[in-house]
C-alpha cells in the first residue's frame, strides 16, 4: 500500500470495508480507529503499517439498518428463529441482513430498485431478492413460502398506502412498520423535508397510527429507532398485526399518551 492512501481507500482495498462509498459513511459516522483514535475524515492519509480496526455497532450487518432492526426486536422482545420473512424496502439489505443472523430461515428481499442488495445477501441461499418490484403491485403468488413476519422500511411513500396489498398478500402476518414522518406529515408539518418538532411528530406518528387500525393493521407497540434518517429526522418502529381480529390479540396501544411518552423519550436521547 503506497503512502499517503486516502483511509477511505485503503478499507475498500483491504476488505475492511465492502466499498469506497460505504467505506466513506462509516468513518464519518465513528466507526474507524487509526492506532486507537476515531477519525472521522475519509481523506485521513494511511500507510498501511497502522493497526486500523472499524466497529460496527449492533453486529456486522451490510447497512445501519440492520442496528436500527436489531434494537427494535429486542424491545419488542420478537423471536425471529426459523421463521420466514418479506423485508419490504429492503434496499442495501440491513434489515434482511439483520433477520437472517437471528435466526430466519430465509427472507424475501423486496425493493423498487435495482441491483442494490450487497453481495454477501444476493449470493446467500436463504435469500430472494425480489426486485424492481412495487409492493403495492405484490401478488400472493410471488411467495411460495408463507410468510410469518414482514419489515418495512420505505421511502417517498406513507405506510398507509401499502395496507390494500399488505391485505391481499400476506395477511394474517405480524409486522414492523419503520415509520417516516417526513413521508406521513401534511403540508406545514415539517420544513425542508425534515420533522424537529415533538408536537408534529406526535401529531403525524398518532395520525398513522389510528390509520393503520382503521385499516384492520393491529398496533401492538411503538418505539423509536436508535438512529435518526439520513437527514436528521427521528423514525420509530410499529408492532403490528395485519388482518387479525382485534379479539385475537392484546388490546391496541394506540393512544395519545403513549406515542407522546415515545416521542419525547426519542427527543430527549436523539439531541
Amino acid at each position: 500500500m503506497k503512502k499517503g492512501t486516502r483511509l477511505d481507500a485503503f478499507l475498500a482495498e483491504s476488505l475492511l470495508s465492502q466499498s469506497r462509498e460505504k467505506a466513506k459513511r462509516e468513518i464519518i459516522a465513528g466507526w474507524v480507529r487509526v492506532d486507537g483514535e476515531t477519525v472521522r475524515e475519509p481523506s485521513r492519509p494511511v500507510t498501511g503499517n497502522e493497526n486500523i480496526t472499524v466497529e460496527r455497532p449492533g453486529g456486522l450487518y451490510v447497512s445501519r439498518g440492520g442496528q436500527k432492526l436489531h434494537h427494535a426486536l429486542d424491545h419488542f422482545g420478537i423471536d425471529v428463529a426459523g421463521r420466514t420473512a418479506a423485508d419490504l424496502g429492503a434496499s442495501t439489505g440491513g434489515f434482511t441482513d439483520c433477520l437472517l443472523k437471528r435466526g430466519a430461515s430465509f427472507v424475501y428481499a423486496v425493493d423498487v430498485g435495482y441491483g442494490q442488495l450487497d453481495f454477501s445477501l444476493r449470493t446467500d441461499p436463504r435469500v430472494l431478492a425480489v426486485e424492481r418490484t412495487n409492493v403495492r403491485a405484490l401478488r400472493r403468488e410471488d411467495f411460495e413460502r408463507t410468510v410469518d413476519l414482514l419489515t418495512m422500511d420505505l421511502s417517498f411513500i406513507s405506510v398507509l398506502k401499502t395496507v390494500e396489498a399488505l391485505h391481499r398478500v400476506f395477511a394474517p402476518v405480524e409486522g414492523l412498520f419503520l415509520i417516516k414522518p417526513q413521508f406521513e406529515a401534511a403540508k406545514g408539518e415539517h420544513k425542508k423535508g425534515v420533522v424537529k418538532d415533538p408536537a408534529a411528530h406526535s401529531a403525524i406518528v398518532l395520525r398513522v397510527l389510528e390509520s393503520l387500525e382503521a385499516l384492520n393493521v393491529r398496533v401492538r407497540g411503538l418505539c423509536a429507532s436508535p438512529i435518526k434518517g439520513p437527514a436528521g429526522n427521528i423514525e420509530f418502529f410499529a408492532r403490528v398485526f395485519v388482518g387479525q381480529p382485534a379479539d385475537d390479540i392484546a388490546k391496541s396501544t394506540v393512544s395519545a399518551e403513549a406515542v407522546d411518552e415515545v416521542v419525547k423519550k426519542a427527543h430527549a436521547e436523539l439531541k
